[in-house]
């Protein structure tokens, strides 16, 4: 797995003042990004520390893996720019670059893919957990539940201490995915089961097990193949989000590496993380067409309305979320593939974007449209009903996770996560009897 590199380089200090006592806390500077103040030894030499909800003002670790400007609109993996891999690269070249830290040979492509490809099939008796949820279950339900069992199965994978297993689990993870997302998708939908078949690409394989049935041969069309590899891509990894910081948090206690994954799937399933896009598709169906934009724009002006548009905004990018340019590329042509293009979720999308783009209100709020806007129009044509997206989400962003863990795992400044807290509960106090109660 990739090395990591020698860190944040020490930048001067910054100085506290806090009733009489003076502190002296070191600033780091990263290879890109604000500076950052070394906070770390601040409880134990002044008695207090710091209150940062969400710790939106505060970095648990270092990482070299994926860097975010939200001010500029960026986002790297390993220094690329998101869009070059998205239109260039393959979801498993991608694999290999968060992982390893650079972008493979031919040779180490070929072997790679080869490696995730016979990894693909799950234990055989993995199909009898399915039996015991209900048909009715969301697919994340599923997921959670499975992945997290994988170490019931995989007991050669699960010593953390060991490098070798610890890349084992790795790929199993990246491997065994997509089986298991679309185990629960033919699950849901009464369909038996489908093999993985190891002449197929990853994202081929994953649309032929979703959607194949036993009765008739199935077709990989190379265009939606496309649109969805490169879904995979944008979703590969998105810096300290909710659910990496999850898996990292899991992580530091020493939990197996499937456990990890289980515990980023269950955040994962938040309707504020992963379930954005599942919410923009259906606001545009709430919307309807073209003629009712106004009349909604006017409703999310209105403070007073809980009315709020879906897919616009970004907590990290208040600039033009880089990965929606390449979404709607996608978009376009996967509707004009199926012959949708005048599909009037799309319209409906392109006149909300015309408008957000143009109008006061949203360019000063900086509402520019997300890839949700459009990752959930594409799935949806794809043939995906709604509750799978978050699904393919959690498929994609399983190599995020694994490299995150990988890299807290090899970090020797790394400790078991244990956030502090402000108490504003009862002072100390007595236990009184029940019968002295009054």
């Amino acid at each position: 797995m990739n090395t990591k590199a020698s860190g944040a380089r020490p930048n001067g200090t910054a100085t506290l003042t806090y009733g009489n006592k003076r502190i002296e806390l070191p600033a780091l500077k990263p290879t890109e990004g604000p500076d950052a103040i070394d906070i770390r030894k601040l409880y134990g030499e002044a008695d207090i520390f710091t209150y940062d909800p969400g710790f939106t003002s505060t970095a648990s670790c270092e990482s070299d893996i994926t860097f975010i400007d939200g001010e500029a609109g960026v986002l790297l993996y390993r220094g690329y720019p998101i869009d070059q891999l998205a239109t260039e690269s393959s979801f498993l070249e991608v694999c290999y670059l968060l992982l390893y830290g650079e972008l493979p040979t031919a040779s180490q492509l070929e072997q790679f893919d080869h490696t995730i490809t016979y990894h693909t099939m799950v234990h055989e008796q993995i199909s009898f957990l399915f039996r015991g949820f209900r048909r009715d279950a969301h697919p994340m339900a599923v997921m959670v539940g499975v992945v997290g069992a994988l170490s019931a199965f995989y007991h050669d994978s699960t010593d953390i201490t060991d490098k070798r297993q610890r890349e084992i689990a790795s790929h199993r993870l990246i491997a065994k995915m997509p089986t298991i997302a679309a185990m629960a998708y033919k699950y849901s939908i009464g369909q038996p089961f489908v093999y993985p078949l190891n002449h197929l690409g990853y994202t081929e394989n994953f649309m032929r097990m979703c959607f194949a049935v036993p009765c008739q041969e199935y077709r990989s069309n190379p265009v939606l193949a496309k649109a969805l590899d490169t879904i995979f891509i944008l979703h590969a990894d998105h810096e300290q989000n909710a659910s990496t910081s999850t898996v990292r948090l899991a992580g530091s206690s020493g939990a197996n590496p499937f456990a990890c994954i289980a515990a980023g799937i269950a955040c994962l399933w938040g309707p504020a993380h992963g379930g954005a896009n599942e919410a923009a598709l259906k606001m545009l169906k709430e919307i309807g067409s073209i003629d009712r934009v106004p009349q909604y724009v006017k409703r999310a002006k209105d403070k007073n309305d809980p009315f709020r548009l879906m897919g616009f905004g970004h907590r990290v990018y208040k600039n033009y979320d880089p990965r929606a340019k390449v979404m709607r590329d996608q978009c376009y042509a996967v509707l004009d593939e199926l012959g949708n293009h005048n599909d009037p979720l799309l319209k409906t999308a392109l006149e909300l974007e015309r408008i957000a783009l143009q109008d006061d209100y949203f360019i000063e709020k900086k509402l520019y449209p997300n890839i949700d806007f459009y990752s959930g129009i594409t799935l949806s044509a794809l043939g995906f009903p709604s509750d799978m997206f978050t699904a393919l989400f959690a498929l994609a962003r399983t190599v995020g996770w694994v490299a995150q863990w990988q890299e807290m795992i090899e970090d020797p400044q790394q400790k078991i996560g244990r956030p502090r807290q402000i108490y504003t509960g009862a002072r100390r106090r007595d236990f009184v009897p029940r019968e002295k109660r009054g």
